[in-house]
């Protein structure tokens, strides 16, 4: 009976806290053919640059670490908890660890500055938690703010992939553009694929003439009546050339 009780708290414990945190940032979960549920990496959102791709790879990598690399009793936890654990040293390199980790690295996605101040918002809020002991550490691990952030990082980014393609498709078919001026400097359709451009750009090698080759090539071929008077280098005389004496002489140069 007492085990019965415990899984039945365990699951509503679990039931309500999924109301407050947010989802893991690294993957989704989703239910099979046979009804069992598996988790999978979530998928890029169409229309960015590689860029952009691979910022927001690094950052829901990162995030997943800090605040989700861990289980137990249905409380997913990770790095930042356990570091914030240690008294005033571990909140400092708690708040660190999120700005450097993922703050910083999401703002080379050329964010606007609206939802960089969210971001350190939700940095804020977890750094003033940790500072209750106990309390505040449990707080800051079910708030998850490098989650949070992943999360508006990918909703962003999911937009700007979105406005690119109806761009492209407005363009191929020589409509008006639907975007505003105002939305499209915000968003920035398409930033980053001009660096795209220059790193996948075909490079190409200058070509080489090698002599060795050139003159493997004149061994082939006699010279033609045209060509007598030159000096051609190890060049095999047929039959029909010597039979032509009369008319001139080839000097022939062998080393």
């Amino acid at each position: 009976m007492t085990s019965y009780l415990q899984k039945a708290g365990t699951k509503l414990f679990e039931k309500n806290l999924e109301q407050y945190r947010p989802e893991d940032p690294l993957y989704e979960f989703y239910t099979d053919k046979r009804g069992k549920q598996r988790r999978r990496k979530r998928a890029i959102p169409p229309g960015l640059s590689a860029r952009d791709a691979k910022i927001l790879k690094s950052v829901q990598r990162r995030a997943h670490y800090l605040d989700k690399g861990f289980s137990i009793c249905g409380l997913r936890f990770g790095w930042a908890f356990i570091i914030g654990i240690i008294p005033g040293a571990g909140d400092v390199a708690d708040v660190t660890l999120n700005y450097f980790l993922v703050v910083r690295k999401a703002r080379q996605a050329e964010l606007p500055a609206w939802l960089v101040r969210r971001m350190l918002l939700n940095n804020a809020i977890s750094a003033l938690s940790g500072l209750v002991p106990v309390a505040g550490d449990i707080v800051m691990a079910v708030f998850k703010a490098n989650s949070r952030n992943a999360a508006l990082l990918e909703e962003f980014l999911r937009i700007r992939g979105e406005e690119f393609l109806k761009l492209q498709a407005e363009k191929a078919q020589g409509t008006g553009q639907s975007v505003s001026k105002k939305d499209s400097e915000q968003v920035k359709p398409g930033a980053g694929m001009s660096d795209d451009a220059a790193v996948t750009a075909p490079q190409q090698k200058p070509k080489f003439l090698s002599w060795s080759r050139s003159s493997r090539k004149g061994k082939e071929r006699a010279p033609s009546p045209g060509e007598m008077g030159r000096f051609v280098e190890d060049v095999e005389l047929g039959p029909a050339a010597l039979s032509g004496e009369e008319s001139s002489t080839i000097a022939v140069q062998k080393r």
